[in-house]
């Protein structure tokens, strides 16, 4: 099975993005912020990470980075999940070291099918 953490401060989305992946079989572990992510990370690294861009404290393009620079963490796939929409957010994420980039509101196909792509169509 595929691990996935989600990353983000809204409980709301948490909670959908643990929704849409488990239904898929995908293993989900959550975490509000960076912190708790790098906690987690050191724990049990999954193999994916959808991460929120606007985290309280270190942001998602900062913990990005971070991940990408550590050989332990550089080969998880990144994915930005982001309400941060606007033209250049996708290139700035991207250049940060996220692997793929998903604006919200959530389009659970479509984080399906990155995944998919990503894993080889299976959770």
């Amino acid at each position: 099975m595929i691990s996935v953490l989600a990353v983000d401060d809204h409980l709301a989305n948490l909670k959908l993005l643990e929704a849409i992946l488990s239904r898929h079989g995908y293993v989900v572990r959550s975490a509000i912020n960076a912190a708790e992510a790098l906690r987690l990370i050191a724990e049990e690294p999954p193999q994916a990470i959808l991460m929120d861009i606007a985290l309280p404290g270190m942001d998602g393009y900062e913990l990005t980075r971070k991940l990408k620079a550590d050989p332990k963490t550089r080969d998880i796939v990144i994915v930005a999940v982001t309400a941060y929409a606007m033209k250049g957010d996708r290139e700035k994420a991207l250049a940060a070291g996220c692997d793929e980039y998903l604006s919200k509101p959530i389009n659970a196909k479509e984080l399906r099918d990155i995944l998919a792509r990503r894993f080889g169509g299976a959770a």
